[in-house]
C-alpha cells in the first residue's frame, strides 16, 4: 500500500478544516446547540421522560446523529467533487496510487472530521444535562460505522454530481428529513401502530436506535437489528464505490 499516497490526500483534506473552520466545526456545533435548547425548552416542558430518561438527555444521540449523518457526506463529497470540478481527479487517477487508497484518503479524512464534531457536540451536549453513556464501545462503534458509511455514501454523492446543486439535494431533501422522521426527537413507541410500521423502513431508524441503546439502553429496535442494518448499507456502499472505479463512471469522462 502506498501510504504517503494515502496520507498526502487524508492531510490534504483535513488542512481543508483549519481554512473553513467556521463552516466544518463552529456552525454545525451551534446549530445543534439551537436544536438542543428550542426542542429541549419547548418540548421537553411537556414531555419529561421518555423511557425513563429526561427529555433533554433522550435528544442527544439524536443530534449527533443527525450532525454526523450530514457533516459525513458533506465533507466527503465536496471533497471528492472539488478535483472533479478543477480537473485534478485526473492527475490523482494518473499517479501510482489504487482505487483503495484513494478512497481510504477521502474517506478516512471525511469520517475522522465527522467524527470529531460527533464528540464536540458530545461535549456540548454535557454542559446542558447529566449525560450516561451505559456502552461506551458500542458507542464509538457505530459512531465510527455510521461516519465510515456515509463518508462513503457522500464520495458516491460527489461522483454522481455534476453541479453543485446535486451535491446539496440529497443532504437536504432525503437525508434531513429521515433523520427527522427518524426518532431523532421522539420514540417511534409514541406512534399509532400504522405510523410505527412505516417509520421502519426509514434506514435511520436503525442507526439512531442503536446510538441511543449504548447510551441508555433504550431502543426502538434490537441492537442486533441496529447493527445488521448499519453494516448492511456500509456493504452496499463498498459495492457502489467498487462498481464506480471498475466502470469508471464519470470519472474517464
Amino acid at each position: 500500500m502506498n501510504l504517503r499516497a494515502v496520507r498526502a490526500i487524508y492531510m490534504f483534506e483535513m488542512s481543508r478544516t483549519g481554512r473553513t473552520l467556521f463552516q466544518s466545526i463552529v456552525s454545525p456545533v451551534i446549530s445543534t446547540t439551537l436544536y438542543f435548547i428550542v426542542f429541549g425548552a419547548a418540548i421537553g416542558s411537556r414531555i419529561t421522560e421518555i423511557g425513563g430518561v429526561s427529555y433533554g438527555a433522550f435528544i442527544v444521540p439524536g443530534l449527533i446523529m443527525l450532525s454526523l449523518l450530514t457533516q459525513s457526506i458533506a465533507n466527503a463529497s465536496f471533497g471528492i467533487y472539488f478535483p472533479r470540478f478543477t480537473g485534478t481527479i485526473y492527475e490523482i487517477l494518473s499517479a501510482p496510487v489504487s482505487y483503495f487508497e484513494i478512497v481510504l484518503g477521502y474517506v478516512g479524512a471525511a469520517a475522522t472530521k465527522s467524527i470529531f464534531l460527533g464528540l464536540i457536540i458530545l461535549a456540548t451536549a454535557g454542559l446542558f444535562v447529566p449525560l450516561e453513556i451505559a456502552h461506551p464501545l458500542w458507542m464509538l462503534a457505530f459512531l465510527l460505522l455510521t461516519a465510515v458509511t456515509f463518508s462513503l455514501f457522500g464520495f458516491i454523492i460527489g461522483i454522481w454530481a455534476d453541479n453543485f446543486e446535486k451535491l446539496q439535494i440529497v443532504p437536504l431533501l432525503v437525508i434531513t428529513p429521515l433523520t427527522f422522521l427518524g426518532g431523532s426527537f421522539y420514540s417511534i413507541d409514541m406512534l399509532p401502530p400504522f405510523w410505527q410500521t412505516v417509520t421502519l423502513f426509514n434506514p435511520v431508524v436503525y442507526l439512531i436506535s442503536g446510538f441511543r441503546w449504548s447510551f441508555y439502553e433504550i431502543a426502538d429496535v434490537s441492537l442486533a437489528v441496529s447493527l445488521g442494518m448499519t453494516i448492511m448499507f456500509l456493504v452496499i456502499c463498498l459495492v457502489l464505490v467498487w462498481w464506480i472505479f471498475r466502470t469508471g463512471y464519470r470519472l474517464k469522462s
